[in-house]
């Protein structure tokens, strides 16, 4: 699963450590297979969201294979608060939990039990000692800016990182992925009409920064060329299933294109 797309600016090293994957389970709902990025640099070692609960263990495996630990996280950056990406935070509870000041008043307010809001690990939260809420406009770490990008859910954030002569966005499902993009439309969403303006936004940060990074919730990297997002990579995503006769027979699904 690790899928390794590199990115350098800004005195930060970026890795993707899982790539999202655009779809959804039938008839089983959202996969949730999202996004979970690591960045090095200005003496931080920081998380981008932490996938669910079945990625504990691949991701406490992955930060082994790099010489770190859990304890060794000093940020864990929280696009917004639906399981598949805020569920992980006690593994880096010693970290500084940046969550949006707006995602998180939202959050607390949902009806429990309807949306996927993880209702207990978002109670736990929001009154821990290391939280940080985060605004609109805020640089959350050095080069590194939050900014609102409501619709997916109310209080979304997205990241913006100044490069060295390229920039890089952090989407997660303010653009889950390359349709979205492309065509305005989404799916999943608080509010299509806001989701629809925040696509929007995307677009002017795309003039405005010609050849930045795309790196959305569920999906490959991006880069605008022309007009048109190509995207960087190839998907790796499959499921193994006992359909044989003894527990080590296994069947592997390819979900990749």
């Amino acid at each position: 699963m690790d899928d390794g797309m590199r990115w350098r600016g800004g005195g930060w090293d970026l890795e993707i450590l899982v790539n999202g994957f655009p779809g959804k389970a039938d008839p089983h709902g959202g996969l949730g297979w999202s996004t979970v990025l690591l960045l090095r640099g200005h003496g931080r070692v920081v998380l981008l969201d932490g996938g669910g609960f079945g990625m504990r263990r691949v991701l406490v495996g992955m930060l082994a294979a790099r010489g770190l630990a859990p304890g060794d996280v000093t940020d864990l950056l929280l696009s917004h608060l639906h399981h598949d990406h805020c569920v992980n935070w006690p593994i880096f509870r010693q970290a500084r939990i940046h969550a949006g000041r707006r995602e998180m008043a939202w959050a607390l307010g949902v009806p429990w039990g309807e949306t996927p809001v993880p209702e207990h690990a978002v109670a736990g939260l929001s009154t821990w000692p290391t939280l940080v809420l985060m605004d609109d406009g805020a640089e959350v770490l050095p080069g590194i800016t939050a900014h609102l990008a409501p619709g997916h859910t109310p209080g979304h954030l997205i990241f913006v990182i100044k490069g060295d002569g390229q920039d890089c966005v952090l989407l997660q499902d303010a653009v889950k992925n390359r349709v979205e993009l492309t065509t305005r439309r989404t799916d999943m969403t608080y509010d299509p009409a806001v989701s629809r303006a925040t696509i929007d936004m995307v677009w002017e940060i795309c003039r405005a920064r010609p050849g930045c990074v795309l790196i959305p919730g569920h999906d490959l990297p991006m880069v605008v060329e022309n007009g048109i997002p190509r995207a960087i990579g190839a998907h790796r995503a499959g499921i193994k299933a006992w359909f044989g006769d003894d527990l080590d027979t296994m069947t592997r699904f390819d979900l990749a294109p």
